[in-house]
């Protein structure tokens, strides 16, 4: 982005800063005043026409009940759990009011909701059971609050459309943990709209709200109540595990890298640079040179899962400047295709996971967001760098045979490769060593070239592989060729003159890795607290 753009995004986001600021405080004034309204117009719980004798059994709960005062023994159910076996028993639940909906003055309808699961609660005007004063209350509370409902559960003949749980709850009891505010930013409903929906309905001359980006991201904490959000940080969490048991049934150990580092991991000017007790130093650009110094420390097989941050100004839909890294390193015996050959058996056994344990998160994800399920083979396809310059050569695609690939060319080649061998997950190797990290092993047989991969997802890089150089002479004068500073990584390139075994490994980034598996647009969707060039908040 050139320099005068870049002034104008910044001018844009102080303004669009501003308005939000005002737009709250004036949603605050509104909160204060609604509040208001309801003291004056009496307490929860007592009627203009006197006071009513099923009382207790609904109201805002006191601040003292709920500073852990005392443990009541009360047996709670998850909303996940409410099945048609728990008919007519009663039931103790703790949800959002995620929807509201009166029927005259005698009946009201909430839609509960808890980590993704929903149910059906009904209230029904019946004498010594729920009074008309109970109905109002229900009928005022704001959506989005935390309440608390006591019920006896019932299967209703036909199937609830607006409900997961497909049982309803007949209230005896409610009370409101927690209100939210009366008017939110974003609603919960509308941020969980897919494209298709809103077209559909400007097609039929209905206007719904479309919630952008920025607004998703400023009030990220309503927007992650979403079923498709809900069901992208799930997966998340499994593909994280997933990645870490693979590691230890291979007889790997996980360790943890300082994040504070004198000199830069990578190369070039692209860190967060600090101030380290009068010192400089900087954010670590990756794990790299301490997880290779923990082989040499005869760890033999080694993983993280941690922060890294990159401070390019990329405004892309795949960067960010702090993401989560899946690193691993490991001893190789004879070829860097031992590395390989580990990434083949974890991604593929990866996404078979993800397919079959997380049915409920994809379909959740996909309702908002559509996409056509991962293609990949049961042995993972591994070209050369030379041979996929000649595919995009035969397609009418100029490629410089000693550069690296730009998006473009990465997204070409992902095509020609499923058109081809049927394969939406592949393996690149042999790059251009003048392309790749000054620790990456040159090539035995063309120095030109090196013992190094990338693996591609829907035509997207996902993660970045080789072979290191363990001769130390070797990686300080690669170092010097890549205008590193010798001294700044001189305790790392002092671990490898004590003895050192060949080793690779790779780095891949979590969101990445979710957010090209589910087709999404933007790795912002896959990161719960994004921070770009331009977020820093919340």
């Amino acid at each position: 982005m050139e320099p005068e753009q870049q002034n104008s995004s910044q001018e844009t986001s102080k303004k669009a800063a501003k308005k939000e600021a005002a737009k709250a405080e004036k949603l605050r004034r509104k909160q204060e005043a609604a509040a208001a309204a309801a003291a004056a117009s009496g307490v929860a719980g007592v009627s203009i026409d006197g006071p009513d004798p099923l009382a207790a059994n609904y109201g805002d709960v006191p601040i003292e009940e709920i500073q852990s005062k005392a443990v009541s023994g009360r047996v709670w159910t998850t909303v996940s759990s409410l099945t048609e076996e728990l008919k007519d028993q009663t039931v103790l639940i703790r949800g959002r009011a995620q929807a509201i909906r009166a029927v005259g003055k005698k009946m009201a309808f909430l839609t509960v909701r808890e980590r993704g699961y929903t149910v059906q609660c009904v209230l029904t005007v019946a004498p010594e059971v729920v009074s008309a004063q109970m109905v109002k209350f229900a009928t005022g509370i704001s959506k989005e609050s935390f309440i608390d409902i006591e019920g006896v559960i019932t299967v209703p003949p036909e199937a609830i459309k607006g409900a997961s749980q497909q049982v309803e709850i007949q209230v005896r009891k409610i009370h409101c943990v927690n209100r939210a505010a009366t008017v939110l930013p974003i609603n919960v409903e509308d941020a969980a709209r897919s494209e298709v929906e809103i077209e559909k309905a400007l097609e039929a001359g209905e206007q719904l709200v479309r919630v952008n980006q920025d607004t998703r991201l400023n009030y990220r904490i309503l927007d992650v109540r979403t079923p498709a959000n809900q069901g992208i940080f799930r997966l998340e969490c499994q593909v994280s595990n997933f990645f870490r048991q693979f590691l230890l049934n291979e007889d790997f150990i996980e360790i943890n890298t300082p994040k504070l580092t004198a000199g830069t991991s990578e190369g070039g000017a692209a860190v967060f640079k600090l101030e380290y007790k009068k010192q400089p130093a900087c954010l670590a650009q990756s794990p790299q040179l301490h997880k290779q110094m923990a082989i040499c420390g005869d760890f033999g097989r080694v993983f993280i899962v941690g922060p890294v941050f990159r401070a390019e100004d990329s405004y892309t839909h795949r960067h960010l400047c702090e993401f989560i890294g899946l690193d691993m390193e490991m001893e190789i015996k004879e070829h860097y295709s031992e590395v390989m050959d580990v990434v083949d058996r974890l991604f593929v056994g990866m996404f078979d996971r993800l397919n079959e344990r997380c049915q409920k998160e994809l379909e959740a994800i996909g309702k908002q967001y559509p996409f056509k399920p991962l293609k990949y083979l049961r042995k993972t396809l591994r070209l050369t760098f030379e041979e996929g310059v000649q595919m995009l050569k035969e397609a009418g695609v100029e490629v410089d045979p000693f550069g690296d690939l730009n998006t473009e060319s990465e997204r070409t080649l992902g095509k020609l490769v499923l058109e081809k061998y049927g394969t939406e997950f592949y393996i690149l190797h042999r790059y251009p060593l003048a392309v790749r990290p000054f620790y990456t092993m040159p090539c035995p047989d063309n120095e030109a070239y090196s013992n190094s991969f990338d693996v591609f997802i829907r035509g997207e890089e996902i993660i970045s592989g080789a072979q290191r150089v363990h001769i130390p002479e070797l990686l300080e004068s690669r170092a010097t060729a890549c205008g590193i500073d010798v001294k700044t990584i001189s305790s790392y390139v002092d671990s490898f003159r004590y003895g050192a075994p060949p080793h690779g490994g790779f780095g891949v980034g979590l969101e990445r890795v979710v957010m090209l598996f589910c087709a999404l647009d933007n790795i912002r969707k896959t990161s719960l607290f994004p921070r770009d060039p331009r977020r820093l908040e919340p």
